[in-house]
């Protein structure tokens, strides 16, 4: 009598564990990090923005439903072996209660969102940082809590091979990147792409220093975004991972 109970007890268990796994799959339980619901609006990409790794490589869906048809799926990893990131844009809640998270996603077409389950992410992580380059006057600012607190002139991509448009975000930061002087000693990988990018990985438009710093203000890259090294160097130090890009 005490196997079987022991075996109903060990039976109950493996049964709670495949529920709670399959609950957090989808939203449900406690989020690492977080206490009560997420609030609809995560990220303003302004003044406060969240962002996550993914911790499932789970399908990202058009529409918050696991009926919705897939758009692409989460990763490990960028183009450079760093862990991926994903910004937060906004939480829905489902009629079945599974919390649903929307997501900016780092893949062509640029300005791609799409809808994972809750628990497909880790720890929202905040910032308060948001980047700004105006393709007009060739300037970069980077805002901290929507105040100006750093700017700097820049060279980004020819009329041909124009740099993107769009809202984007920092995914990574590489220190003497690819061993090539052309990209200085700092480089930032972002959520962008460009059909012909400076960047040797599968097209990432970067922001990365240069070793041609005359040709800076103007428009002598692939799509990329160049700094002058010092500038460059100063902005690796401001720039959190996560921070919205705005591109203009």
């Amino acid at each position: 009598m005490r196997v079987a109970g022991s075996a109903g007890r060990a039976v109950a268990w493996a049964l709670s564990m495949t529920l709670a796994l399959a609950a957090a799959a989808y939203g449900r339980g406690p989020s690492a990090g977080e206490d009560g619901p997420l609030p609809a609006r995560l990220s303003d990409e302004r003044g406060l923005s969240r962002w996550a790794h993914a911790v499932r490589v789970s399908p990202v869906r058009r529409s918050p439903s696991p009926r919705s048809s897939p758009v692409t799926s989460l990763r490990w990893r960028t183009e450079d072996g760093r862990p991926e990131v994903y910004l937060a844009l906004r939480a829905h809640v489902d009629a079945a209660g599974r919390t649903w998270v929307k997501v900016r996603l780092p893949r062509y077409p640029n300005n791609s969102v799409g809808w994972v389950p809750r628990g497909s992410l880790g720890r929202l992580r905040a910032v308060d940082t948001a980047l700004e380059v105006d393709r007009r006057d060739l300037r970069m600012r980077l805002r901290r809590g929507g105040r100006v607190v750093w700017s700097a002139p820049v060279g980004i991509g020819a009329t041909a091979t124009p740099t993107p448009a769009g809202r984007f975000y920092v995914r990574e930061k590489l220190r003497n990147a690819f061993g090539d002087p052309l990209y200085g000693r700092w480089a930032i990988g972002t959520s962008a792409y460009s059909g012909l990018s400076d960047w040797p990985r599968g097209g990432v438009v970067g922001i990365h220093g240069t070793n041609q710093p005359w040709l800076i203000p103007g428009r002598p890259s692939h799509g990329c975004i160049r700094l002058e090294n010092h500038d460059m160097a100063a902005l690796v130090r401001k720039l959190p991972i996560g921070t919205p890009i705005w591109i203009h």
